[in-house]
């Protein structure tokens, strides 16, 4: 017995794929046997599984639980969750060695696909490859493990508030908060953390609904924030949160609607923690802002700029002992006094605190951060078999030069306009671009840079396409 993949679905950090088109329960399967048997291979033996609110979840569920068991894993099912609620399932029981969450993160509804930890690390890029290998050729162990269940809900919620431990609790008490699970996988975690928090707290689409009748649940787009925007608006609240599917990229907004991007949060959960741990490091992506890093500097810590993809900074982290990292795309990293994993639920309680701590609102802090005039993240079709070639082509030109080049993925280069982003995307076939300075006439002249390195390549940023 074999089984081969359909190649689109084993990606750099996931495997993802259409239920009924790419993906399907015996890929679910295959995923399950070959997975357990590397596992078994490496000395483990249980798994814990959990699964977002699509419809084909159930499903995929059930098929993946047939596999490990029949790879002679036992199964620790945690059931209908956010990807952190596996994550804590995998990371809070010692005797739990691989966790795989079931998840089509933000993508549309008819997309599903999978998020695996091996032995308290992610499992990625090269090990996802190794285990389409190994199905191709059907090298899997056999045996009959057995699946239980555990309820991990109230225990992972309780760990979460754990963050408020020491914090002013008039300052919480009197805090207005929004809070928006797009019917994603984090509602019913969210209507019992609520319940429990301090302060006054709207909740907007906490019932899990696969079709997500209210809108795309990817926070990160600023037109998904447009119900929260009229929540913190009609009931002058102090700020919102926003979730993605499966909970593990947040979004905010302060108490004027302004959008509170990835790095921007990165800056106030950092100098909030800078402010007891001085010297730690801080990891962010290529993609942060400049005003970022030199927000950490300025409050004492060691800024270090990584790579983008959740897996490559987790691992990062693990390997610089980081307390604290995050990305542009709402994924945020803390380990100072948590796990190392990224949990939107947990970033939400962790903006309180900080808030408190700092003694300022977060509109506040949102005002008090430097007035930089940046793109979006741009992004553009690229043919697969070019993409990589051709930022290595733009390494190339620009190494004779005297610019101010950064390589760390991608080409990030600094002008004294400001900085401009060319990085190939690990996920789709399509280059990243991005820009920023303090002036619109400084980001002018660094969009020429960028379309000038691109048309030396032959190519040039057309329509921009989606995740």
């Amino acid at each position: 017995m074999n089984h081969e993949f359909d190649p689109t679905v084993l990606r750099e950090y996931d495997i993802r794929g259409i239920i009924g088109e790419t993906l399907g329960a015996d890929d679910a399967r295959a995923i399950g046997r070959t997975f357990g048997s590397m596992l078994r291979e490496a000395g483990g033996s249980r798994v814990a599984v959990g699964y977002d609110g699509r419809r084909s979840s159930p499903m995929l569920e059930h098929a993946l639980v047939e596999g490990l068991t029949a790879s002679g894993c036992d199964v620790v099912r945690v059931g209908l969750g956010a990807t952190p609620m596996l994550y804590y399932a995998e990371a809070s029981d010692s005797e739990v060695d691989g966790g795989i969450q079931i998840t089509g993160s933000h993508n549309p509804p008819n997309y599903n696909g999978f998020k695996m930890v091996f032995q308290g690390r992610p499992f990625f890029g090269a090990d996802i490859q190794e285990l389409g290998r190994r199905s191709a050729a059907g090298e899997w162990a056999d045996g009959a493990g057995k699946a239980g269940e555990r309820d991990v809900l109230d225990e992972y919620i309780a760990r979460m508030l754990t963050a408020l431990d020491g914090v002013d609790t008039g300052r919480l008490e009197s805090m207005r908060i929004g809070w928006d699970a797009g019917n994603g996988a984090a509602g019913p975690a969210l209507e019992q953390l609520v319940a429990q928090l301090p302060g006054e707290h709207h909740v907007l689409f906490t019932e899990v609904d696969g079709s997500f009748p209210s809108h795309h649940p990817d926070p990160t787009v600023e037109e998904n924030l447009a119900d929260l925007k009229t929540l913190v608006s009609e009931k002058s609240l102090d700020f919102g949160v926003a979730f993605d599917g499966d909970g593990d990229r947040i979004g905010a907004i302060d108490g004027e609607g302004r959008v509170i991007w990835g790095d921007q949060l990165l800056m106030i959960y950092a100098e909030d923690l800078l402010a007891s741990r001085k010297g730690a490091t801080i990891i962010a992506d290529v993609k942060a802002s400049s005003a970022l890093y030199d927000h950490v500097a300025a409050c004492g810590g060691e800024p270090l700029m990584w790579k983008t993809g959740h897996s490559l900074i987790k691992s990062k982290m693990k390997e610089t002992g980081s307390p604290l990292a995050g990305e542009m795309s709402g994924h945020v990293f803390f380990a100072d006094d948590y796990y190392g994993f990224d949990d939107a639920l947990y970033a939400g309680v962790r903006l309180m605190a900080a808030s408190a701590r700092l003694g300022k609102s977060v509109t506040q802090l949102r005002s008090d951060m430097p007035q930089m005039i940046n793109t979006p993240e741009m992004r553009f079709q690229v043919d697969e078999s070019r993409k990589f070639g051709a930022i290595e082509e733009v390494k190339e030109r620009l190494s004779g030069t005297n610019a101010d080049v950064n390589g760390t993925d991608g080409v990030r280069v600094n002008t004294s306009d400001g900085w401009w982003l060319l990085r190939a995307s690990n996920t789709q076939d399509v280059l990243v671009a991005r820009a920023e300075s303090d002036t619109e006439e400084g980001l002018e002249r660094l969009m020429a840079q960028i379309d000038e390195q691109l048309s030396l390549s032959g190519l040039q940023r057309g329509a921009s396409v989606g995740h």
